[in-house]
């Protein structure tokens, strides 16, 4: 279901937080989804099982340009993007189907205890990184099968999550093609390629399970387009794989400030 707000003035911040939301989200291939609906909830007062919907609406456009610009910069690995979407069509519907049938707290506290999981996940992710790379460690390369399995069980986990919570679902998709052991620009623009396809079958489903405010929408969109754009281009000027670290890690850190806030505001 479609609904328009009434205007208010703090909705024009919106196209600001849009437009550094799209930036990031398409430099590091998150979509930004994930912090549309704690800023919608916290900040604008939104209701959860309304943030839901208008965030996956809000986070198309970065997904469709965030993709366009890494196709142009051969950032796309279109296969195995193929094999995470089709999986992810089926967990988005399972996880719209989830939102309507939980409450507005227990839909937030859910959020909350899943950032914190995967932001601990992230970080020990990255310490046992870290200490392989100093004992020289070579990890083996999955087989196809191999390859195979792990696209479609992540894939299908990102749908569920972008469908259940309005969120991107990156950190499954990342999680998945960095055991790949993918190089990172194409997890990256792959990863905006997946979150896409899982993000337009969420909001399929949510048209008949939720409401879409289009007035939020509008405002966030002025902006997301614009950093959007950007992104992937700026991209192309640094060396990403030094930061690589560094930017999971603070996104980590943000992921479990946000879920602290989730779960006792």
């Amino acid at each position: 279901m479609i609904s328009h707000s009434i205007f208010e003035y703090s909705y024009l911040w919106l196209p600001l937080i849009g437009f550094l939301v799209g930036f990031f989200g398409a430099l590091i291939g998150g979509g930004g989804g994930f912090f549309f609906l704690p800023v919608l909830i916290l900040f604008f007062d939104v209701p959860a099982q309304v943030a839901v919907p208008t965030s996956l609406a809000a986070t198309i456009p970065i997904c469709l340009a965030g993709s366009f610009g890494h196709y142009r910069k051969r950032n796309l690995d279109i296969k195995t993007g193929i094999v995470f979407m089709a999986a992810g069509f089926f967990g988005a519907l399972s996880g719209a189907t989830v939102t309507s049938l939980v409450t507005e707290q227990q839909l937030k506290m859910s959020f909350g205890v899943y950032s914190i999981f995967l932001a601990l996940q992230m970080l020990f992710n990255l310490y046992k990184e870290k200490k392989a790379s100093k004992k020289g460690v070579v990890i083996a390369p999955l087989s196809k099968t191999g390859r195979y399995v792990r696209g479609v069980s992540y894939g299908f986990l990102s749908g569920v999550v972008t469908g259940t919570f309005g969120t991107s679902g990156i950190a499954p998709v990342m999680a998945g093609m960095f055991a790949m052991k993918m190089p990172l620009r194409l997890v990256i623009g792959t990863s905006l390629m997946v979150i896409f396809g899982n993000t337009v079958a969420a909001l399929s489903a949510h048209f008949l399970v939720g409401t879409i405010d289009l007035t939020l929408v509008y405002f966030l969109t002025a902006g997301t387009i614009a950093g959007a754009l950007l992104g992937p281009g700026f991209l192309s000027g640094i060396s990403v794989e030094r930061a690589e670290s560094s930017v999971r890690g603070w996104y980590a850190l943000g992921m479990i400030v946000f879920g602290v806030f989730m779960i006792f505001a």
